[in-house]
């Protein structure tokens, strides 16, 4: 099996050129496990573990990379926060901290960590101790019912439907304090998939075969045992009077913490109206370039936390180029870009992408296959090609934003489609070379990431590299 590592094979020539520029600066970093880039390492931490946001990485990491580095806390910002473990990690070790997020799922998961902090353990318990002894007897109003999506119909059984709108309604009508209603509410939001027919998958949500709706292709599936409502949020808010109380054990007298600022959107739009030299430090993990569409994954949530299908659409456009229906943004950026007057940092992004040769063999092949039937998806070349189009902006925008000599971490995968590899890595450090980035190390896991059994059936078995990237702004 070709290493992951080392392998060029596959590429065309461009690609093996860009490997060769680079391949010094590859290497197994053993530091960093599966479990640190994923939120495995997340699983039994006091805060963390209230948000299963598989898609992040662990505080773990964040502690590693900082330590690694030795860095003074200085300002530090995540243009991808997800639900916020490079903030919150960062801010305990002193740095203050700033994240953008598009999904309101990850910054909702913020707002209630941040909540936390307000409230005492013990006031939390009674909220809670007289949420058990009143909701059994409390009414539920229809108009706070489950508002579902189209995706999501049917997720529940109709007890489980009639429990989460009892527990709205409470909220509602008996909780006073807004930041015990967040918390409450956010236990709620936590258990929609243990109380589902659901279960996350990537692509789209895996629906049990006790759903009462038809399943995608007839593929059956059972999650085994699904949970009560009251059953799930009980264990939940358990969880987080637990986890609340051994935080004031440790740390009693509550002492004033860095600033951390939530901003939420896209960053294409908000880096641009940072100030410049800003931030000294960026640790971030973008969205993939593997299809991988989050607004249909986190549904459940979405539609929990008031979003339309309208709202998801937009939402959905409005992330980095990752699933197949997302549609160019060029003409959009140019035009933010003119109207700001900062025009030419555009169009060096654009020369940059344009200029990356590896990166236009990728889609010239990609367009072939295409063309052949090849590929799964018709939309899969313009998926690529706005996906680093859009990365070329971003990571024009972070040298803009950091000071001379400060640094970018940043975790990502290679993809393949059709048997052929997308060096991503290489390629973003290339983009990042041409925004005045000097690539310090390509840290890669020990163990790759295998294709899929699809593709090991059509094009044998080939290991991609998992890795954290270094790079240094040198001006």
């Amino acid at each position: 099996m070709p290493s992951q590592r080392t392998s060029s094979q596959g590429c065309g020539d461009a690609r093996r050129a860009l490997y060769q520029a680079y391949q010094a600066r590859i290497e197994v970093n053993t530091a960093i496990s599966r479990a640190l880039v994923s939120y495995q390492s997340n699983r039994r931490r006091p805060y963390y573990r209230w948000f299963k946001y598989k898609e992040g990485f662990s505080a773990a990491l964040v502690e590693y990379l900082l330590g690694r580095f030795t860095l003074e806390p200085a300002a530090m910002l995540d243009p991808f926060a997800g639900s916020g473990a490079a903030l919150f990690a960062s801010r305990d070790l002193g740095w203050q901290a700033t994240g953008i997020e598009l999904l309101p799922v990850g910054v909702f998961a913020m707002q209630a960590r941040l909540a936390a902090a307000r409230v005492t353990h013990r006031t939390l318990r009674s909220a809670v101790e007289q949420l058990e002894a009143r909701l059994p007897g409390c009414d539920a109003d229809p108009a706070l019912a489950f508002a579902h999506l189209p995706i999501t119909r049917g997720a529940f059984p109709d007890e489980t439907e009639r429990d989460l709108t009892r527990y709205r309604t409470y909220l509602r009508d008996r909780i006073a304090d807004p930041d015990i209603r967040l918390l409450l509410d956010a236990a709620c939001l936590t258990v929609l998939e243990p109380v589902s027919y659901t279960r996350k998958d990537g692509q789209y949500l895996r629906w049990d075969e006790r759903a009462p709706r038809e399943l995608p292709g007839g593929r059956t599936f059972n999650k085994g045992r699904i949970q009560s409502f009251s059953e799930a949020v009980r264990g939940q808010l358990n969880d987080m009077l637990e986890d609340m109380s051994e935080m004031e054990l440790v740390s009693p007298s509550r002492s004033p913490q860095p600033d951390l600022s939530i901003l939420q959107g896209s960053c294409l739009h908000l880096l641009p109206a940072m100030p410049a030299q800003s931030y000294d430090l960026v640790i971030t993990s973008p969205p993939y370039c593997n299809r991988y569409d989050y607004t249909r994954t986190y549904a459940l949530e979405l539609a929990y936390l008031g979003i339309d299908v309208a709202a998801l659409k937009a939402l959905r456009q409005g992330l980095l180029s990752c699933t197949v229906e997302n549609r160019g943004k060029v003409d959009e950026l140019r035009s933010q870009y003119a109207a700001s007057r900062n025009l030419a940092l555009f169009e060096r992004a654009m020369l940059a992408f344009e200029r990356q040769q590896a990166l236009q063999e990728v889609l010239a092949v990609l367009d072939e296959k295409g063309r052949s039937g090849q590929l799964n998806n018709a939309n899969v070349p313009r998926m690529v090609k706005n996906y680093f189009i859009e990365s070329a902006v971003v990571v024009f925008e972070l040298g803009r934003v950091l000071r001379p000599g400060g640094r970018v971490i940043m975790i990502n995968d290679n993809v393949q489609y059709a048997g052929d590899e997308v060096p991503v890595d290489l390629i973003l450090c290339d983009l990042a070379a041409a925004a005045g980035f000097v690539t310090q190390h390509i840290w890669a896991l020990g163990r790759g990431k295998g294709n899929s059994s699809q593709q090991m059936g059509a094009h044998g078995r080939n290991e991609l590299r998992k890795c954290a990237y270094v790079w240094r702004l040198q001006r």
